[in-house]
């Protein structure tokens, strides 16, 4: 299954089934700024004011809307036919018809024919609803969508968008309504809700979560093969009698006479093992394909161990913002070349900034082997609700996210966003070490930053938000354990103390923000955004070259996350211009990110 090329990627790489129609492309559209649209009935009768290009967000020219303004309710309405529920497999043996969202920011509410389908409340994570019953009669039917994402509720996890009106210094273009895949599956009477994958390399086995979607009826099973390269690794099939099961499958630790070293997950050899579920009843067979990868993530002594062994993290700090199309992605095909960049310069690791990712990104970095670090967007205000909201959408990515094999560190908290008064404020610390601990008991393989840059509680690594720009300066402060330690324990640079809670002695340190320098090749305007500024391509490379010599000499950090791979809006401090052109000649920053020039 992981051979499928650009954009013919499922929506779900880690969860296909055969049959699907996506319903990206040409929507109506209408703006509701008085939230007239519920009372005035557009739902069953929609007023139709435009078009809109789903999935780009309205503010994004790749939209055709373009218009960046506070505008609180959009509503989007298409055609349903015979011929998409045909295309997404409906069947005698597939029955009901499954509609899916990849993500609508911040509430949604769906209609058929004027018929409510369901709610959702949660701006970057997945939802799903059958909507075979309202499917019974005719040959086409109304979707509509109602999306209300109110500008100025800082309650709402929304990471990196902004509040006013244009963006200013780190903050963009705001993000409403339906920015990720919509799409249609058709599925059995009884139907695989969800898989989670988990490895354990010690006793060669990995085990497989399978939730269905309503207890199985006598006579059910679960059938599972995983193979590699055609090869069969495991393959079992139990009888099941609940709606959730766990499968534990042995994995050879010999496959044609070489060791079961050779089938592990790295960024040198990201192998990937396909695999096959179905799960079989009296009324029909639901049958999947999905991946997997054989690794570890952990930390001891001071470092990150990937399969037990450490693993320097060259980081980069991903926004994953695009001119045209803002938190959407343009295509797959974008997303790959995406990850294809961060491979060709000399990363090996990519910290995902404020933002559930795509899953099709997600599959790249699985694919092409890039460590990723899942980060939540944050909320701007400390409060139940924001809580709320944000442990929320945290347990959603989890069950999304979590048999990613690329994803090796946990992140749901920033720079104290939405706790900003931690340092000062016991129920916050007891927030940020409860969700770090909530995000353990779900997953407790891989480790877990509560509060990502500093005033960390009960983290498994310790990271810095660091933008000195002089290279000595650097050096001097993370050039001994006894110079960092005087930071640890007192105030760090950015004038908040690094750790609150929690143990400093044998856990790694990150340089997890540092460089941003600015400097556009095409020359500097008012609105360009930096920490430090270069003022020509040489400069650029020298100011560059000298802050990662100076981290990469460090013996204290066990690696570094660089701000940022691309220009976004304002910020002019990426290695790459917004449209994804590096700034220097790809081999030289390859070299610098990697040291071979120190």
């Amino acid at each position: 299954m992981h051979d499928v090329p650009g954009d013919d990627v499922h929506p779900r790489p880690q969860f296909v089934r055969t049959a699907w129609r996506p319903l990206d492309g040409t929507w109506e559209f209408a703006h509701d700024d008085a939230d007239d649209g519920r009372s005035a009935g557009w739902a069953a009768d929609f007023p139709s004011s435009g078009t809109i290009t789903v999935p780009f967000p309205p503010e994004s020219d790749a939209s055709g809307v373009g218009d960046t303004g506070y505008h609180p309710v959009v509503w989007y309405r298409r055609a349903l036919t015979t011929a998409d529920l045909d295309a997404a497999g409906r069947s005698p043996a597939a029955p009901r018809v499954l509609l899916h969202f990849g993500a609508v920011d911040y509430r949604a509410t769906v209609w058929l024919d004027g018929e409510l389908v369901g709610t959702h409340e949660g701006g970057h994570t997945p939802f799903s609803f059958d909507i075979t019953e309202h499917l019974a009669d005719g040959d086409e039917w109304s979707l509509v969508v109602r999306a209300e994402d109110d500008p100025l509720d800082v309650g709402q996890p929304r990471g990196k968008q902004d509040w006013l009106p244009e963006p200013h210094v780190i903050w963009y273009h705001r993000t409403t309504g339906i920015w990720q895949p919509v799409w249609l599956e058709a599925v059995p009477a009884m139907a695989v809700r969800s898989l989670h994958w988990t490895t354990d390399l010690p006793s060669a086995t990995v085990r497989l979560e399978v939730s269905l979607d309503r207890v199985p009826p006598a006579g059910t099973s679960c059938h599972v093969v995983v193979t590699h390269e055609g090869r069969s690794l495991a393959d079992t099939t139990v009888a099941v009698s609940r709606d959730r099961f766990t499968i534990l499958l042995p994995i050879p630790e010999q496959e044609n006479g070489q060791g079961y070293e050779r089938l592990l997950w790295t960024p040198e050899h990201p192998v990937l093992l396909d695999a096959a579920v179905e799960v079989a009843g009296p009324d029909g067979s639901d049958v999947l394909a999905s991946y997997l990868g054989l690794r570890s993530a952990a930390v001891d002594r001071g470092r990150f161990l990937l399969n037990d062994r450490p693993v320097y993290l060259r980081s980069v700090l991903e926004q994953g913002y695009w001119p045209d199309s803002h938190l959407a992605a343009p295509s797959a095909d974008a997303l790959r070349a995406e990850v294809q960049l961060i491979k060709d310069l000399g990363f090996n690791a990519v910290r995902i900034h404020q933002k559930f990712e795509d899953p099709r990104f997600l599959y790249w970095t699985d694919r092409l082997g890039v460590l990723v670090w899942a980060e939540a967007p944050g909320a701007y205000e400390s409060s139940p609700t924001a809580i709320a909201r944000t442990v929320r959408e945290w347990l959603e990515v989890l069950d999304r996210d979590r048999s990613h094999p690329s994803i090796v560190t946990w992140v749901p908290l920033n720079e104290s966003w939405g706790v900003q008064h931690i340092g000062a404020t016991p129920a916050l610390q007891s927030f940020a070490r409860g969700i770090t601990e909530l995000t353990r008991a779900i997953d407790p393989t891989r480790p877990v930053i509560s509060n990502d840059g500093w005033e960390h509680v009960d983290s498994d690594l310790l990271t810095v938000h660091d933008y000195e720009w002089r290279p000595d300066v650097v050096r001097e402060r993370y050039g001994t354990a006894e110079a960092f330690r005087r930071e640890v324990e007192g105030v760090g640079p950015a004038g908040r103390r690094v750790l609150l809670s929690g143990r400093a002695d044998g856990v790694p340190v990150v340089l997890s923000e540092f460089g941003g320098i600015r400097w556009s090749p095409s020359g500097s305007g008012e609105a360009d955004w930096g920490y430090s500024t270069a003022t020509s391509a040489a400069d650029f490379e020298e100011r560059l070259s000298g802050l990662l010599t100076a981290v990469q000499a460090s013996p204290v950090l066990a690696g570094f996350c660089y701000t940022q791979l691309t220009d976004t809006l304002q910020e002019a401090n990426g290695l790459l211009t917004a449209d994804r052109k590096p700034k220097l000649p790809i081999e030289r920053l390859r070299a610098i990110v990697t040291g071979e020039d120190a």
